[in-house]
């Protein structure tokens, strides 16, 4: 994305696996949750379907793949894949993709030009975001001889798109039917990557078993990865059924984020003689961002000033240490743990001209850097904070009547947290708790996971715990997130509903930086326009990574940039 990859044209493998990995054996994962689609690329499946087709964070790219590979070592640097040539221009106005002409699907037919067209076509009719957006930034799309893809882009691309079109799934055009694309949701797909479907049990299990035509296995960027010949995806209803599960060997790896669970759960049999064996990692990229979420399309949170109070009366200390044994530490920006964060540091001469057209959009502290998140002394009864957020509320029009917090109209301040596991029923109702006692009437309702997804899809919700992954090279993602753009879009992770000038203009500039200080100064601004939105109530962050696995599991010796990469591993049982 800037500068120069970090790996030679000649290279090998990359730098975080082990390229003699053997191969065989099979693993078992467990997750939350459940599914009822084999296919990753509709709005109605968006939540729901099998872990591992293509996307997956953990598990990788199992069944489909995208036209090149991104590497999890550097910041956005993509490496060949279904592409092995890549060429653009200086300003990157357009990018023509040279297909592998060894690809194959696991038919045995080859992927041309035309497959490449025809996920485009097909991802916009009937695609979920972001997929089906990607033409709007298009002006023409052509085949160039026999194995070219050129992309000509309008003026409303930017320099990260043709990074973004490399990370696009590319679909089987002979064995996709176009018409009932969207209406055949189990249909055992047709795909270019390692492994083939080859067991469905819907919201239970998926088994995939390794290609052994697979075209890439010898490619630079898939040697030392999909070590295993037999994949398997177990479904549990909620945690506390995974993690014993887990105990007793139904799957092999457990990913910890509960602080209590890592220092005192441990303790089962299978862990005291050495089967399970538990591993911290150590990565140098943001800490995920975690949080209660403002929907801002509600009346009631459409005032700062007003999310502003609300985010003070989250008690951290109090929460941090009745419920985490004081283990967390208390989150406060969204680039967290790395220089994109503007926590602790004044805004600099280029934050200062960008953001001088939005002088309403940062608070003083958040541009001066002496913001922090509340604080309080962890006793549960610190009324410093709660008489900082009555004041804000009273500044506002807000009163206080029979106990009940009433807004400007008179109306109590009620509003409901959506939870769906016990951990986040638990969070909500230790916030709960600090709201009550100003009068604000709140309830914390648990669903399942399908109810959970629909009211999520839909914005049919007053407060949530959302999420979303750190990274160092925050881009075109960020639109999905925050930008006017993505604010109606069904389906889309701008879970606050956030349209903010100043938001979109961080974000085209963000795009457009071609230097790493200018780049690292537009986002930290962004970072106070999120900060001084309030649109998050910001809880804690986990500075390390915390997976526990049975023995015979084992993984490269160095650590990638963003941390452990299970696609990496391999198996000593056989």
């Amino acid at each position: 994305m800037r500068g120069e990859p970090a790996l030679p044209a000649d290279y090998q493998y990359f730098p975080y696996v082990n390229p003699d990995a053997p191969k065989g054996g099979a693993i078992t994962y467990g997750v939350v949750g459940t599914f009822d689609s084999l296919n990753p690329f509709l709005v109605k499946s968006m939540r729901t379907y099998a872990r591992g087709m293509f996307g997956d964070p953990e598990f990788g790219n199992l069944v489909y793949e995208s036209l090149m590979q991104r590497s999890a070592d550097e910041p956005f640097t993509m490496y060949g894949l279904l592409a092995e040539k890549v060429e653009t221009d200086a300003d990157r106005t357009w990018v023509e993709f040279t297909l592998n002409p060894k690809a194959k699907w696991s038919d045995g037919q080859s992927v041309t030009p035309d497959d490449v067209i025809f996920t485009f076509d097909i991802l916009t009719q009937k695609g979920r975001p972001p997929f089906n957006t990607r033409m709007k930034l298009i002006s023409k799309i052509e085949k160039v001889g026999e194995h070219g893809v050129r992309i000509t882009f309008n003026d409303q691309a930017n320099r990260e798109f043709p990074l973004v079109l490399a990370l696009m799934p590319v679909l089987p055009k002979h064995a996709v039917d176009a018409e009932n694309f969207d209406r055949s949701p189990l249909n055992i797909p047709i795909g270019s990557g390692p492994y083939v479907v080859s067991q469905v049990q819907p919201g239970q299990r998926i088994v995939f078993k390794r290609d052994p035509n697979y075209w890439a296995a010898d490619l630079p960027s898939r040697r030392g990865f999909n070590n295993y010949d037999t994949i398997s995806v177990e479904y549990f209803r909620n945690l506390q059924a995974q993690f014993e599960a887990f105990k007793k060997g139904v799957f092999d790896v457990f990913a910890e984020g509960d602080p209590n669970k890592w220092a005192s759960s441990y303790g089962f049999p299978a862990f005291n003689d050495g089967r399970v064996v538990k591993e911290t990692f150590k990565t140098k990229s943001p800490s995920n961002f975690y949080g209660f979420t403002f929907n801002t399309r509600r009346d009631e949170f459409k005032d700062r000033t007003v999310r502003e109070a609300l985010a003070l009366m989250f008690d951290f200390e109090w929460t941090n240490r009745n419920l985490y044994a004081g283990r967390y530490q208390r989150l406060g920006s969204y680039w967290q743990g790395s220089d994109l964060s503007a926590l602790g540091i004044a805004a600099d001469a280029t934050e200062r001209a960008i953001l001088a057209q939005f002088p309403d959009a940062v608070l003083p502290e958040v541009m001066d850097g002496t913001y922090e998140p509340a604080s309080t002394d962890g006793s549960g009864r610190d009324r410093k904070e709660m008489k900082r957020a009555y004041d804000l509320l009273i500044s506002r029009g807000y009163s206080i009547k029979d106990e009940q917090m009433l807004d400007p109209k008179g109306n109590p301040l009620n509003f409901e947290i959506l939870t769906r596991s016990v951990a986040e029923e638990r969070l909500g109702i230790a916030y709960k708790r600090t709201l009550e006692r100003l009068g604000i009437g709140v309830t914390v309702r648990t669903v399942d996971d399908a109810q959970y997804q629909k009211r999520l899809q839909t914005f049919d919700y007053d407060v949530i715990l959302g999420a979303y992954l750190g990274t160092l090279s925050p881009g075109y993602e960020q639109y999905a997130r925050w930008g006017s753009q993505s604010k109606d879009i069904e389906g889309s992770f701008n879970y606050a509903g956030v349209a903010d000038p100043a938001v979109d203009t961080l974000i085209d500039k963000m795009l457009a930086a071609r230097q790493p200080e200018e780049f690292t100064s537009i986002v930290r601004a962004l970072d106070r326009v999120l900060i001084s939105g309030h649109y998050m109530v910001p809880i804690y962050y986990q500075p390390e990574q915390w997976i526990a696995h049975w023995a015979y599991l084992k993984h490269p010796d160095k650590t990638s940039l963003i941390g452990y990469q299970l696609s990496t591993w391999w198996s000593d049982k056989r």
